[in-house]
C-alpha cells in the first residue's frame, strides 16, 4: 500500500472514530459516583437521573456514594478514572465552585480534570430551624443567635458544602455566631437537627420538604432572591431584614476531563430529554427544584461565574479547611 493510501485510510479512521465511539457508547455498566451520603440532593438527583438513563440508553447505572472532604472523595474518584464515558458524577457546587478556595490541599483540579455535561437543575435552600428554637422569623432568629453567641449548632452536609456557605455567609451579613457542625451529606445533617443536637440547618427544599410537611422542623425563609412558587407564603432571607442575601445549591453532570465529545454530546442530548420527562419534571419542580438543562457551555458558564462568588465567601468568613 502506498503512504499515500496509508494516510488516506488513517484519516478515515480518525474521522470515524468519534462516530464509533458515540454508537458504542455506553458498552458497559456506567458508574455513577456520589459525593455525598444516601438520602441528600446529590443522592437523589444521581438516582432518579441516572435511573432514567439507564432506561434510556440500554445498560445499567451503577450508583457509588464515597462521601467526604466536602465531595472531594468523589471528586478524585472520577477525576482519576478512564475518560471513556463509564464513570460520572452529578456534582455540586461544592465540588465545582467552592472547594478549590476552601480547602488548602486538593489532589485533583476541578477546572482541568473534570469536564461540564449538563446543568441539571438548582435547587433554594431554605433556612430551617428545630421546634425548640423560639424564632418563627429571621429578624427573631437573629436577635436569638446575638443573645446566645457560639452557643447554638448548625449542621450541614459537609466542609464546602453549599448550606455551610450559606450559614457563613449568613453569620458574616447578620454578624452572630454558630458552631459549625459539618456531615457527610444532608441526610445525617438533617437527623441531627430532628434530633435537637444541632438547631439551625440551610437544607434544600429537595431534602427537607417532607420534615416540613410533617412539623417536624420549621421553615424561617427561603435563600434565593425570589420566593419559590411552591412555598409562595415563605419569604427570602433578603426580604426579612438581610438585604443583598442569596444562596441556593446546584447540581450537574460532569465527566471525566478527555471524554470524547460525541460521548458527552451523547450525555448531554439524554440528560436534556429525561428533564423534560413528565415524571421527573414533575418531581423535581414539586420539590421546589429550578430544572436547567442546556448546553454544556451554558453550564460551563455557570461555573466559571461561581468561582469568584464563593471565594469571597470564603475569604470574607475566613472558613478554611486545612
Amino acid at each position: 500500500m502506498s503512504r499515500t493510501m496509508i494516510a488516506v485510510v488513517a484519516i478515515a479512521i480518525l474521522a470515524l472514530s468519534p462516530a464509533v465511539h458515540a454508537a458504542d457508547y455506553p458498552s458497559k455498566s456506567v458508574r455513577m459516583v456520589i459525593a455525598f451520603s444516601p438520602g441528600g440532593p446529590s443522592d437523589i438527583l444521581s438516582r432518579l437521573i441516572g435511573g432514567k438513563l439507564s432506561e434510556r440508553m440500554g445498560q445499567p447505572f451503577v450508583f457509588d456514594n464515597r462521601p467526604g472532604a466536602g465531595g472531594n472523595v468523589a471528586g478524585e474518584i472520577v477525576a482519576t478514572s478512564p475518560a471513556d464515558g463509564h464513570t460520572l458524577m452529578i456534582a455540586n457546587n461544592s465540588v465545582l465552585a467552592a472547594n478549590a478556595s476552601l480547602y488548602k490541599k486538593m489532589t485533583f483540579n476541578p477546572a482541568k480534570d473534570l469536564v461540564p455535561v449538563v446543568w441539571v437543575a438548582s435547587q433554594p435552600n431554605i433556612l430551617v430551624v428545630h421546634p425548640s428554637v423560639p424564632a418563627k422569623n429571621v429578624k427573631e432568629l437573629v436577635a436569638y443567635l446575638k443573645s446566645k453567641p457560639g452557643q447554638i449548632n448548625y449542621a450541614s452536609s459537609g466542609n464546602g458544602a453549599a448550606a455551610h456557605l450559606a450559614a457563613e455567609l449568613f453569620k458574616s451579613m447578620t454578624k452572630t455566631d454558630m458552631l459549625h457542625i459539618p456531615f457527610k451529606g444532608a441526610a445525617p445533617a438533617l437527623t441531627d437537627v430532628l434530633a435537637g443536637r444541632s438547631q439551625v440547618i440551610f437544607a434544600t427544599a429537595l431534602s427537607v420538604k417532607a420534615h416540613l410537611d410533617a412539623n417536624r422542623l420549621r421553615p424561617l425563609a427561603v435563600t434565593t432572591a425570589t420566593r419559590m412558587n411552591t412555598m409562595p407564603n415563605l419569604p427570602t432571607v433578603a426580604e426579612s431584614g438581610v438585604p443583598g442575601f442569596e444562596a441556593s445549591t446546584w447540581h450537574g453532570l460532569v465527566a471525566v476531563a478527555g471524554t470524547p465529545a460525541p460521548i458527552r454530546t451523547r450525555l448531554n442530548t439524554e440528560v436534556n430529554a429525561v428533564l423534560k420527562d413528565p415524571q421527573v419534571s414533575k418531581f423535581l419542580e414539586g420539590q421546589g427544584a429550578i430544572i436547567q438543562g442546556g448546553t454544556a457551555e451554558k453550564f460551563a458558564a455557570h461555573i466559571k461565574s461561581e468561582i469568584p462568588k464563593w471565594a469571597k465567601v470564603i475569604k470574607d468568613s475566613g472558613a478554611r479547611v486545612d
